[in-house]
Formats: C-alpha cells, sequence, structure tokens
C-alpha cells in the first residue's frame, strides 16, 4: 500500500512538470503527448533531476487513465457502429497480426535469441496502442471512416492479444496448445463478450436514462464512471484487459443515446489520468538500456512502422477502402503499447525470455509512441504522395475496386450465396489446418522416423529423413494446390455476385473488370489463409522454406493481377468514350433534368465503371480554374473523373494537367461516399457523407 503522503507527491511532481511541458509543446505547436512523455523522462529514475516521482504510484494511477481513455472511445462506438466495421477491421487485423508476428520472429532468430524469445517479440510488436491511438486521434481531430476503421482493428487485435496471451502461456509452460485448449480459450472469450452485451445492454442503457433524467451532472458522472469501472473489474476478474472492459462499458452505455452528454463530463477526469499514464510511459525510457540494446531497438522500430503501414494498408485496401484511408490506417497504427508490455512481462514471469525483452518492448514503444503524431499527422500528404506514384493502371484499379467491394456488400444475400461461400471457406480452414498439422508433424517426428526406418530397414538415417521430408513435401502439395483452388471457386462466387455474368449471349462489358476483381480476390484469400499458417509453422521450419512457397504463390498470382489491371485500364479508356458520348448528348437536349440524369444507363451498359456520376464546375466553384493535380480529387477523396464536357469539346480519361474550367460537366466514378466527397470538394457544398479529412496542408493546397 502507498501512504497518503506519496501518493500527493507523485501526483504534484507528475501534473506540474506535465503543465510545464505541455505548455511548452503547445507553444511549439507539437503534439501535447510529447510533452507528457518527456515529462515522464524528467520525473523518471534515470536522469540525474531531482524531480524523483514513486514510480509505483505513477503506474496505478496510470491504469485509470488507460480505462478512462478507453470508455470515452467506446462512448463514440455504440454496438451497431462497431458491428458495421467488424467484418473490414476483422480482415485487416488478422493480416497485420500475422505478418507482424512472422517479422518478429525472423528479427529474433536473426539477433540469435531463442525460439520462444523469438515468438514472444513477434507477439509484442503485432498489437497496436489503442490509448496512445484516442488521445493522438482526439487532439488532431480525427473522425469519420477512418477512425471508425483504426478503432475497429484495434478492437479485434485486443481480442487477438488475449488469444496469443493463452497461446503463450500453454506453449511456453511445455503444455503444448492442443485444438481442444484454443478452442476453450476461444470459447470463453466469446462467451464473456456475449454475455456481458446481452445482459448489459438490458441494464446498462436504461440505468443511464432514468440517471440523466435527475438533470444533476454530478450524479450522471459518478454513475458513468462508476459503469465504467465496475465493467473493467468484470473483464479483469474473468482473465481479460481492463481496456477492453472500459471500452464495451463505453459503447454499452452509449446505447443509451446520452453518449455526448456523458462524454462531455467525463472528459476533464479522462484527460487528467491520461496525462499520467504518459508521463508514466516516459519514466520507463532508460537511456543506458537504449544505448546498450540500440541495434534491436532501431531495427525493431523500423520493423512496426513499416511493418504495420504495410500489413495495415494491405488488409483495409482488400478489403474495400481507398488508397488514402489504407495508407492513413497503416501510418495511425504504427506503434505498439501498453499489451506489449504485458506480453513482455508474461514472458519473463514464465522465465521463457532473458531479462533484455522487456527493456527493448518499453524502448520500442516509447519511441513508437514519440513517432505516432508524426506519422499521423504526415499520412494525408504520404496518402496523396503513394497516390499520385501509383502507374496508371493501379490508379484505375484502385479506383474502381471500392466501387466493385462496394456492389458486393450490397448484393442479395441468396440462401445458394451464402451456403456456397460456407462450405468453401470450411474447406479452406480445413486444407489449411491439415497443412499445419502435416509440416509440424514432420518437423517434430522426422528424425524419430529416420531412425526408426535405419534401425528397419538398414537405410542410412540421412537418406531416410531426405525421404521423410520428400514425402512430406509431396503430401503438402494437395493441400496447397486445394488452397488455391478453393480461393479461386471463391472469387469466382464473389466475384460474379459483385459484377453478374450477361445470361442473355451479348457481349459481356463486365469480363474485364470481373477478371481483375478475380485474381484480386484470389490474391487476397491467399494471404489471408497462408500467412497464418506460415507464421504457425516457421517455428518449426529451418530456414525460409514457408515464405518462399507464399511468395511464389503471390508471385504468380501478382502477374496475372498486372495483366488484368492493363486489360482494365483499356477497357476503362473505352469505356469513358461510351460517358462522352452520354454527356454530348445530354448537352444537346432539352428536357429538364437531362443533365443530372445524364449517366443514369450508363451503370447498365458497363457494369464495372462503378455508378457514374455528372457535375458542373458554376463559377463559385473552388475547383475552376485549377489543373487535377492542384485539385488532387483522387487522392483526397478516392473518386476519379473519367470523362469532361466542355461546350462541344469533349475529353476522355483527362490527364493531371487538364485545367478545370466553369460550365465543364464532369462524368465522376468511385463509391457513393467518394463520389459525394468529390463534389463536395469541387463545388464546396457540404457533402451528405464526410468526406476523409485532409489536413491543413493538403487543405490549403486543394483549396488554393
Amino acid at each position: 500500500m502507498h501512504g497518503a503522503h506519496e501518493v500527493l507527491q507523485a501526483i504534484a511532481i507528475v501534473l506540474c512538470v506535465a503543465a510545464v511541458t505541455t505548455v511548452v509543446f503547445q507553444k511549439l505547436r507539437q503534439p501535447v503527448v510529447l510533452g507528457y512523455i518527456l515529462a515522464g523522462l524528467v520525473v523518471g529514475p534515470y536522469l540525474p533531476i531531482p524531480l524523483v516521482a514513486n514510480q509505483e504510484v505513477v503506474t496505478t494511477l496510470s491504469e485509470l487513465g488507460v480505462i478512462l481513455l478507453m470508455f470515452s472511445l467506446g462512448l463514440e462506438f455504440s454496438l451497431r457502429k462497431l458491428f458495421s466495421v467488424g467484418f473490414t477491421a476483422g480482415i485487416t487485423a488478422v493480416i497485420q497480426c500475422s505478418i507482424m508476428v512472422w517479422l518478429g520472429f525472423v528479427v529474433g532468430r536473426a539477433f540469435g535469441w531463442t525460439t520462444l524469445e523469438s515468438i514472444f517479440t513477434g507477439a509484442i510488436i503485432a498489437v497496436s496502442s489503442t490509448t496512445i491511438i484516442a488521445k493522438v486521434f482526439d487532439e488532431q481531430g480525427i473522425r469519420g471512416k477512418l477512425r471508425e476503421l483504426v478503432v475497429g482493428v484495434l478492437i479485434v487485435e485486443d481480442l487477438i492479444a488475449v488469444l496469443l496471451m493463452a497461446t503463450l502461456t500453454a506453449i511456453s509452460t511445455g503444455a503444448g496448445l492442443s485444438v481442444k485448449d484454443l478452442t476453450l480459450t476461444t470459447g470463453k472469450l466469446v462467451a464473456f463478450l456475449v454475455g456481458l452485451v446481452a445482459v448489459g445492454l438490458f441494464i446498462i442503457p436504461r440505468a443511464m436514462r432514468a440517471v440523466i433524467k435527475l438533470n444533476r451532472p454530478e450524479t450522471t458522472l459518478v454513475a458513468s464512471v462508476g459503469i465504467c469501472f465496475a465493467v473493467a473489474l468484470l473483464a479483469q476478474s474473468f482473465g481479460y484487459s481492463v481496456a477492453l472492459g472500459a471500452f464495451l462499458a463505453g459503447s454499452l452505455v452509449a446505447e443509451s443515446g446520452e453518449e455526448k452528454l456523458v462524454e462531455h463530463l467525463v472528459q476533464p477526469v479522462r484527460d487528467m489520468f491520461a496525462a499520467i499514464f504518459f508521463v508514466s510511459v516516459g519514466m520507463l525510457i532508460s537511456p543506458a538500456l537504449i544505448m546498450e540494446h540500440w541495434l534491436a531497438i532501431l531495427v525493431l522500430t523500423v520493423v512496426v512502422i513499416v511493418g504495420k503501414l504495410v500489413s495495415v494498408a494491405l488488409g483495409a485496401f482488400l478489403t474495400g477502402n481507398s488508397t488514402r484511408t489504407s495508407v492513413q490506417a497503416g501510418l495511425s497504427l504504427a506503434q505498439i503499447g501498453e499489451f506489449s508490455f504485458i506480453i513482455a512481462a508474461l514472458g519473463l514471469s514464465l522465465k521463457a525470455t532473458g531479462s533484455f525483452i522487456y527493456p527493448v518492448a518499453v524502448a520500442v514503444s516509447a519511441i513508437t509512441t514519440l513517432t505516432t503524431p508524426l506519422l499521423i499527422k504526415a499520412s494525408g500528404p504520404v496518402a496523396s504522395w503513394v497516390d499520385r506514384k501509383l502507374p496508371k493502371p493501379l490508379q484505375t484499379f484502385v479506383t474502381l475496386y471500392g466501387t466493385w467491394v462496394e456492389r458486393l456488400r450490397q448484393a442479395p444475400r441468396r440462401e445458394t450465396l451464402g451456403a456456397g461461400v460456407r462450405r468453401l471457406i470450411r474447406l479452406l480452414v480445413l486444407d489449411a489446418v491439415l497443412l499445419v498439422v502435416l509440416v509440424i508433424g514432420t518437423a517434430l517426428m522426422a528424425d524419430r522416423m529416420a531412425h526408426f526406418v535405419e534401425v528397419r530397414t538398414g537405410v542410412d538415417e540421412d537418406l531416410s529423413k531426405n525421404l521423410i521430408l520428400g514425402g512430406a513435401v509431396l503430401l503438402a502439395v494437395p493441400f496447397v494446390l486445394g488452397v488455391i483452388g478453393m480461393a479461386r471457386r471463391l472469387g469466382t462466387i464473389l466475384s460474379e455476385a459483385a459484377l453478374p455474368a450477361r445470361k442473355d449471349g451479348k457481349l459481356d462489358l463486365a469480363a474485364a473488370p470481373r477478371r481483375v476483381l478475380l485474381v484480386t480476390l484470389q490474391v487476397g484469400i491467399v494471404l489471408l489463409v497462408a500467412i497464418p499458417v506460415v507464421v504457425v509453422t516457421q517455428p518449426f521450419l529451418k530456414g525460409l522454406a514457408g515464405p518462399l512457397v507464399l511468395l511464389v504463390l503471390v508471385g504468380a498470382l501478382g502477374v496475372a493481377f498486372w495483366r488484368g489491371a492493363t486489360n482494365l485500364h483499356g477497357h476503362v479508356r473505352a469505356g469513358a468514350q461510351v460517358l462522352v458520348a452520354a454527356l454530348a448528348a445530354q448537352s444537346h437536349s432539352k428536357e429538364p433534368g437531362a443533365e443530372e440524369h445524364a449517366l443514369d444507363h450508363v451503370q447498365g451498359l458497363l457494369p464495372g465503371l462503378g455508378a457514374p456520376a455528372s457535375v458542373r464546375l458554376e463559377e463559385s466553384s473552388p475547383g475552376a480554374g485549377k489543373t487535377l493535380a492542384q485539385v488532387n480529387l483522387r487522392g483526397l477523396t478516392g473518386a476519379t473523373v473519367l470523362a469532361i464536357q466542355r461546350g462541344e469539346q469533349s475529353l476522355s480519361v483527362p490527364t493531371a494537367q487538364e485545367v478545370l474550367q466553369v460550365g465543364d460537366v464532369l462524368a465522376l466514378t468511385g463509391t457513393s461516399e467518394a463520389v459525394d466527397a468529390a463534389k463536395a470538394l469541387l463545388l464546396g457544398a457540404p457533402p451528405s457523407v464526410p468526406p476523409p479529412e485532409p489536413s491543413p496542408t493538403e487543405e490549403t493546397r486543394a483549396h488554393g
């Protein structure tokens, strides 16, 4: 127990120093999170400054900051909103965590660490920090789709972290992890979540509405924080993180419909304890330790930033997000945090890792905490740069891919479609599980089997082992081909649901887009299955056999994808001529409303071009007089201009240097949200769906 004097002294030192550093950082126009971390370094035990705060007291108080931050985040995400991004977030989180676990394992082995230490390293860098991101997003005012996607991924990552900790515990204690154990652990987690949500929905929203009717702000604040801590404590008692419980508490309170009032009341308390949390992170930074393990810390920091950027962007894009949103999400999640400390501490307590793992994890977390505000601030310009540097065929593809996924989500859920998809998914999982069992079984039993063969037959043990490994490779081939075949069949069903083939024998104008969509879905499905298989089997294999097989598969599919994307670019250029003709016909029509509905019939003629929409530039339009490159339409909104009608002149697939003029009628395509945001950007009118938030520098460039 800590005495009252110790607690008072720690709070006074921490808040006074943090106040000074945050004022300085505000004056310098830098994120205040960096000021909190600097304050932690000042009051920590590693610098010769006579302002040392009791680290145990600060750490205890910082837990309150984590809980309140997660509760506030939950208030923004009702359960309905969370479920709406569940599919996208789930796939993105699985791809990201799988890739990061593998990268961490490879880095650990490269430094000569043991297999267990390398596995723990992978788990440590797999999970991003919800607390850090929530604070930076609040500071920079980031809302909308990007925030929803990132928070959804973070919640799924926390659930994955729970399963990782159970797996690591079983492996480290020598008990092994059977399918039964994993199923039991997952079942308990699902049962806890379902039970908590079911009971919570029945009680908490009603209770909050009753409290708020009293019209006493202090009562509402006390009740809200009480619910927050009660659910966090309940989660902890079941063996799960307090952060997960606090987030669920916020989501349940949000179901009352009074989340804005509660958030306003909780904010001052949250901000104070959140400041203590970030100061506690800064107190863990040891300059001497960083110097001792500087190379490992540097490599892991680069792996975290680059690996999470690529893996998150890949997962987000495959699930239908724009290039901009995908890159921004990747840069937003490029750090590790509180769960990394827990996993590192678990390794120490189980004696599965050396004492160096925990301080290395702390140093990487501290450095990536420092870089996170800068990366999020730079994410908009970086996303625009990536979009500009993409080859023309890929620029066309990324615009249209979002429209195809949108159509796939809107496709009728026919019973036969659902049954066929579920059956193929079960076969995919079965092939993957059997492949994992074969690889691990061969790796563990090859020496013993070779010795048995030598004793029984007299065949040399090395030759016997080579024959056994060769036989295992031959047995693995059908499973690999099965994954590829199932992925193609599943991709065929989904691509035809998004872009149905013509049944009347006429020319199928959706054939080229459908081929590209099929290959893309096949690549995505193969990655979604193969990456976890490689991660699970890598510790049992020598060398890089698994990753090389995956690389060959993706490379072969990538060649097919590039050919399809090139053909798609030609298809779009031809389709743009149809749009030009439609706009030209509209310009000569005297019917009222002809311009607004000029492209209504194009979607039926060219289903692969999304749902093109037209917009006329008026004298007040911010886009008039600027080139398409200056407007940066595709980079900021995800929509693209396929054609322009200018009086009697028509332009199809205009270049980036084309100057927009008053009176131009533009044919836009992209997802419905992207087209709406593009119209708002061109006309200066508020969109019905908020567009992605441009950074201040981009906003200045886009609007002159």
